[in-house]
């Protein structure tokens, strides 16, 4: 039977034995062979599309160190939610508290300086009325004054760089996020260029980010902001939150023809992990009337897909463009119109133009 056959595929196969087992029939004599009919079912149903996405956090912050010390307390638990402001690392503050009091010292000194310089311009200014002193000696006077005022000046500068370092002491969160491994532990010595301490990712609500070629874009024919995003987890499940497009990127990728979206999906329990590869599930807001079918009366040969049709008695092909499936249906987007009989058992028994015996399929066999 096999060599009779040329054609290949599930399909295909089951078209020659339908029609071999039809010529012996005949031969026979045998009655027009009994199928189960459905007829065309025309519902509102709601256009998907699947693509490839992945969890991106919004926020995600390695946490340095901005000055160098020994670090004498961590003050959280890896893995821990944390919140912005929280202390996270301390420094040993021994040396920047000695700066800071260095530096008031020096302030002080300055200060003391400048007064003791406007003392002496406002005497010199006096004395130069009565021509007891020259004029340069209060030029001078004038320009001590003024370098002893830059001098508080800077002193001042120095003491606030002085209490930023002693702040950076606290290493505290800059986010709210979980908090990851720590990369140093109590009593190493660390600085700028020691690399991450530890990292925060924030968890609500976090990014999905996932490529659409232009032709599936333009497929959906509707404002990206209308459409509803859902996430199936590589187990098959579907996540409980629905999320929304908030970016579309301005070019298209040249190599692969596409242009990265980017949604917004709320994590209110951490389901979602920065990095986790998902489905990306795109449904339209508003459901559209569509003709479906079941998927088990679709025939496909090399011109393409078709299904079997009951007009007037006898069994006729409808060449059809399937669409997305929606259960065990499928969304046909030409070829069909509602109130057709298809036949859905018993396809393998029947040929064009052959006289059938129809019968409904039971209603506790009908897809909902």
């Amino acid at each position: 039977m096999a060599s009779n056959c040329p054609l290949a595929g599930r399909f295909l196969f089951a078209a020659c034995i339908l029609l071999t087992g039809y010529e012996a029939a005949a031969a026979q004599g045998a009655p027009p062979p009994a199928v189960t009919v459905t007829p065309v079912a025309s519902r509102e149903v709601t256009a998907t599309g699947d693509f490839i996405g992945r969890v991106v956090a919004i926020d995600k912050v390695d946490v340095v160190a901005r000055v160098s010390g020994f670090i004498n307390e961590r003050n959280f638990s890896e893995g821990q939610q944390v919140k912005t402001g929280d202390l996270l690392f301390s420094i040993e503050p021994d040396t920047y508290k000695a700066a800071v009091d260095q530096q008031n010292a020096n302030l002080a000194k300055a200060k003391a300086t400048e007064v003791n310089a406007n003392l002496q311009l406002q005497r010199g200014q006096d004395l130069v009325r009565n021509q007891n002193i020259p004029q340069s000696e209060v030029d001078q006077r004038a320009a001590n004054a003024q370098a002893a005022h830059a001098d508080v000046m800077q002193a001042q500068a120095l003491l606030e760089q002085a209490r930023i370092n002693l702040g950076y002491t606290e290493i505290r969160s800059p986010v709210d996020g979980r908090i990851g491994l720590a990369n140093f532990t109590v009593g190493n010595l660390v600085s700028p260029s020691s690399g991450p301490l530890a990292t925060i990712v924030s968890q609500d609500p976090m990014w999905v980010t996932f490529p659409v070629s232009q032709r599936d874009f333009l497929t959906l024919k509707v404002n990206p902001k209308d459409l509803k995003v859902k996430i199936r987890f590589a187990d098959g499940t579907t996540y409980n939150q629905v999320g929304t497009i908030n970016f579309i990127d301005v070019s298209v990728d040249r190599a692969t023809d596409t242009v990265l979206v980017r949604a917004t999906m709320p994590n209110p329990d951490g389901a979602l992990i920065d990095g986790q590869l998902v489905t990306v599930v795109l449904e339209t807001e508003q459901p559209q009337e569509k003709v479906t079918v079941p998927q088990a009366a679709l025939i496909a040969d090399q011109e393409g897909t078709y299904v079997f049709v009951v007009d007037d008695g006898k069994a006729a092909i409808r060449r059809i463009k399937p669409g997305g499936e929606i259960g065990p249906d499928v969304i046909v987007n030409d070829g069909l119109k509602g109130g057709e009989q298809v036949i859905v058992e018993g396809i393998q028994s029947v040929r064009p133009g052959q006289p059938v015996q129809a019968a409904p399929m039971p209603a506790n066999l009908k897809s909902g």
